[in-house]
């Protein structure tokens, strides 16, 4: 009796499809994204195992190195919060300042040298060197200040939402992190510090890199 012959099927996939959803979501991911503005002081933070994580939005950073502070404020407070450095150190500002402050990742200058940082492109701005931090010392403590107006522009702001019928806002205090470098000697950490519980904020984030249990 003669064999029946299967026909042979052919095994090739058809990829177009998964070729088309791969391209659209990396598009997505492409125009969604954020770019990572530079830092006008880029730091190597300490190693440590613990694995808690920031919180998303509505975080201050203080960035310390080299003996030098630098302020970063989340960009929903930053016009309220230079408003009011503004009527205390009796230095006004445009609108376009106003806004191109609340396009700045991060600053580290005295508040009477704001305006010419403000005039600089980013590339400029950023320059190592050029920024030789803010103030933090007994006698020109500017930097008690800008935590303590950042503090009062994000409850102020709490409150708006909660009236304007936001759902899931929840009244809290801002939320401070200090982001320090491994080498950054110990007396500068500790005056920061200070200067956060002379306002009875006591407690605050320390970011650290992350570092394998084993090393």
């Amino acid at each position: 009796m003669a064999k029946v012959k299967i026909s042979k099927k052919s095994t090739r996939i058809d990829m177009t499809a998964m070729c088309d959803v791969a391209f659209l979501l990396l598009s997505f991911f492409i125009m969604t994204a954020t770019a990572k503005q530079p830092e006008p002081k880029p730091v190597d933070t300490p190693a440590s195992t613990v694995l808690d994580k920031l919180p998303e939005e509505g975080v201050a950073t203080i960035t310390v190195g080299d003996k030098s502070v630098f302020f970063t404020i989340p960009v929903e407070i930053r016009k309220t919060t230079l408003q009011r450095i503004s009527k205390q150190y009796h230095v006004p500002f445009t609108e376009q300042e106003y806004k191109t402050f609340e396009s700045m990742q991060g600053f580290g200058v005295p508040v009477n040298q704001l305006k010419g940082l403000m005039k600089m492109g980013v590339e400029k701005r950023n320059e190592e060197g050029w920024q030789k931090g803010i103030p933090y010392d007994s006698v020109n403590d500017q930097l008690s200040d800008w935590v303590k107006f950042a503090r009062q522009a994000s409850k102020e702001n709490l409150e708006q939402r909660i009236n304007d019928g936001e759902k899931d806002v929840k009244m809290k205090d801002l939320d401070i992190a200090i982001k320090g470098d491994a080498k950054e000697e110990y007396p500068t950490i500790d005056r920061v510090i200070d200067i956060l519980q002379k306002q009875k904020k006591n407690r605050f984030f320390l970011v650290t890199g992350l570092r394998d249990e084993n090393f």
